[in-house]
């Protein structure tokens, strides 16, 4: 009897359920990954190199010292002390402190306010109010300060009348809290607004049934659930308060000795770095005010994380 040998033959490759092999499933997973990173890219590359690679370099130059004999010194964290102790760091932390505490809660409740009655207003006066709100955000904000500074002068503005000084030491905070909030108020009431689009029609209906007045249903149903917008809308505004510059700097012409070069942190460390040439000293104070920025924003998070869907 003749023995007849067969050959052997491959296995079948494994079949996925979706019909493919284990190989090519991995390859369109990698292509996907692939081009995910693509798109991320330019975005990567801008944030190195505008943000992460000034930053690196910016802490590097502020734990040196520039000395006239032996140059640049590497100081350690010399100059953070020298700014901790600083009385005009100090002083100015606690003007901004003061600014936000009282800034902050003014501008949220008439944002609140503003998203709240456009919401309640019929869809032709809706789009008339939310743009009239929303057009001192598009004008910049050199623009904007320029313009109040010729609003507050004693000798061509209109206010003049009164007879208040609007750039007097007494005064100026003020001023410029108004700026702000003329400036920032409209972009709050933005987010604010586009939250309550967002809430469900069916439970105001049911609230109106059960015979809920328009102000009980704004205060007990709109406002709660939106308490995700309005965190995020007051994180954003304090840390807005925590970085004050333009507005100050450019009002301080007007008034040199109500708005000093120490008014802020962020005027401070400016006048240091290009009107003193001590930039070392400069970026520990940015950085220093970077860390306040930092921890405040997050001791308000955790604070208010019951109140909101944010993490």
């Amino acid at each position: 009897m003749t023995e007849v040998q067969t050959s052997p033959t491959a296995a079948p490759a494994a079949v996925g359920p979706s019909g493919g092999t284990a190989g090519t499933r991995r390859a369109a997973r990698l292509k996907e990954a692939a081009t995910g990173w693509l798109f991320v890219l330019p975005f990567a590359v801008l944030l190195i190199a505008f943000l992460l690679l000034p930053m690196a370099y910016a802490f590097k130059i502020s734990l040196y010292r520039s000395t006239l004999i032996e140059g640049e010194v590497f100081a350690w964290f010399d100059n953070y002390k020298q700014a901790i102790d600083d009385p005009l760091v100090r002083e100015g932390v606690v003007r901004v402190l003061v600014f936000g505490l009282i800034q902050t809660p003014v501008m949220i409740v008439l944002a609140l306010v503003a998203a709240l009655l456009i919401d309640a207003a019929t869809s032709r006066f809706s789009r008339f109010f939310r743009l009239a709100a929303f057009v001192p955000y598009a004008v910049p904000v050199v623009i904007g300060t320029l313009m109040w500074g010729f609003l507050y002068s004693d000798s061509v503005g209109p206010f003049a009348w009164t007879g208040i000084d609007f750039t007097s030491t007494g005064t100026v905070l003020a001023s410029l809290g108004n700026i702000v909030t003329w400036q920032w108020a409209g972009y709050n009431m933005i987010v604010l607004y586009a939250a309550l689009q967002g809430l469900p029609r069916e439970t105001y209906e049911s609230a109106r049934i059960d015979g809920a007045s328009e102000v009980q249903i704004a205060l007990r149903i709109k406002t709660p659930m939106i308490g995700s917008a309005l965190v995020l809308a007051t994180l954003f505004t304090i840390m807005g308060t925590l970085q004050f510059f333009t507005e100050p700097l450019i009002l301080q012409p007007l008034n040199p000795g109500a708005i000093t070069t120490h008014y802020t942190p962020n005027i401070y460390a400016y006048q240091q770095a290009f009107s003193f040439q001590q930039y070392n000293y400069s970026a520990a104070i940015s950085f220093l005010l970077g860390a306040v920025v930092f921890v405040g924003s997050y001791i308000f998070l955790f604070a208010t994380r019951k109140r909101s869907a944010l993490q």
